[in-house]
Formats: C-alpha cells, structure tokens, sequence
C-alpha cells in the first residue's frame, strides 16, 4: 500500500515521534483556525452569543487529529474505507438504540476501534467538565455493555480511545474548591485546577478500563493556532495513544 502523509515514518513496529510531534501540532493549528472560522460565522450571522459556545459544539474543530489517526492507521495496513469519521459513525447501543463515535475502525465485519475527540476552550470550565465526563463515562459504559450482550457480532474487544484538547489559560489553571457538605472527596480533587482534573479524568478512565488509552493536550489561544501544545502527563501523550492504537489494529491487517 503507498504511502500517505507521514507513513513514511510510520512501520509495523516503529513510530516516529518527532514526525508525529509535527502532526499533532498541525492538527492543533486547525483546531483553533476552525473554532475561530466558527465563531466568526456565528456572529457575522448574529448569533454573537453563541460564539463562545462554538468552543464546545463545533464537531469540526476536532478533524485534524481524526485525520492524522486516519492517516497512522491506513499506514499500519487498514484500508481506507474501512475508517469512519463523519458518515457511519454509528454502534448500537445497549441502554439507546444507537450511539455515535467520532472514529470508528470496522474492518471484516469486526469492529477494531472507536475513538471519541472531544475539546474544551473556557469559559465555562465547570459545567463543561462535568458534561463532558459524564458523556464519555456513558458512551463508554454503553459500549462495553452492548459488547456483552454481542452487539457487534464475533468482534474481539475493540480499542476504545479518548483525545481531549483542552485550551491553557487562566481558568484552566486556577486551583478550584469543592463542596463537602457530607462527605470528604477523594484527596486528589482538593485544590486541584480544571486543568488537573481533567489529567486525572483521562488516567482513570483507563484505569478503571473504561478506555483502552486517553490523549490529553492543552494549548494556549495565543500560540495554539501555530501549533503549540504540552502534553502534562507522559503517560496521556498522543504518541503513547498513538502506538497503543497502531499495535492494536496491526491484529486485523
């Protein structure tokens, strides 16, 4: 199979993770250039109050990174049609009929992964954080659900992946209090910042196995749209999820 993008620096068992650096601070680039295309449009329409909430509800904004893993996986030897990224991205589900995915990987009848992309640019950190756990805890116990009860006919146990952009700012950085009217939360919450929180949402979802990896970046607006990013944990770095997903899917090729 030819190559595509940066195939080149990509084989069965070798990632190459300066090029991949580069990728993801592409994909991070488009990420701000479409949220502010969005936002734009909304107040040139007069919707200038719904400007800010382009930051959650543009689906768009998240494409550069779903064709960057679309790209590392044709790489490994998945064929094209056989990613899903705006059209076909349902599963069935087990407490819905349906749930959507913002990547699916099916490949000869068995479903190989499925991978939310979600984001967060302020600034309403509190309500969006607590949205946006509740929303991939559900789809995950949703799927996993579904797998039990052999939804997806003969599948082996798909890779279930979850990448989070969330912007670097103030706000994200602020230590944030809690309410313990009854009972003490666990230490790690105490005076921790929306942007450790949101560290430690993506660790314990794959700890507790409701993910198989999580990719957590922050970027900043001011620089973000030339592509700068930090990853604050090693263990949440797009290359790790990026070879946890590549290893899984070289099963099926």
């Amino acid at each position: 199979m030819p190559a595509v993008g940066i195939l080149a620096a990509v084989s069965k068992q070798h990632l190459d993770a300066t090029d991949l650096d580069r990728q993801v601070a592409g994909a991070v680039a488009r990420f701000w250039q479409t949220r502010d295309s969005q936002r734009g449009k909304q107040q040139e329409a007069g919707k200038a109050d719904q400007g800010l909430r382009s930051a959650v509800t543009g689906g768009a904004q998240m494409d550069g990174f779903a064709e960057l893993l679309t790209r590392l996986v044709v790489g490994q030897g998945v064929r094209a049609n056989e990613v899903h990224c705006r059209k076909a991205i349902e599963l069935p589900g087990y407490f819905r009929p349906t749930m959507k995915w913002d990547m699916l990987i099916v490949t000869g009848g068995a479903l190989v992964a499925a991978v939310e992309m979600k984001s967060q640019v302020g600034p309403s950190f509190g309500n969006n954080f607590n949205n946006r756990t509740e929303e991939a805890i559900g789809s995950a116990q949703d799927l996993w659900t579904a797998y039990r009860e052999h939804a997806f006919a003969d599948s082996p146990a798909p890779f279930l992946g979850y990448v989070f952009v969330l912007e670097d700012c103030d706000g994200a950085r602020r230590p944030v209090g809690v309410e313990e009217p009854h009972f003490r939360v666990f230490p790690e919450f105490v005076g921790a910042s929306y942007m450790r929180r949101y560290e430690l949402f993506c660790r314990k979802l794959v700890l507790e196995r409701l993910y198989t990896a999580a990719a957590f970046i922050t970027t900043p607006s001011a620089l973000g749209p030339a592509g700068a990013y930090d990853t604050p944990a090693d263990d949440l770095s797009f290359v790790q999820f990026a070879r946890g997903l590549l290893s899984h899917v070289s099963r099926f090729v």
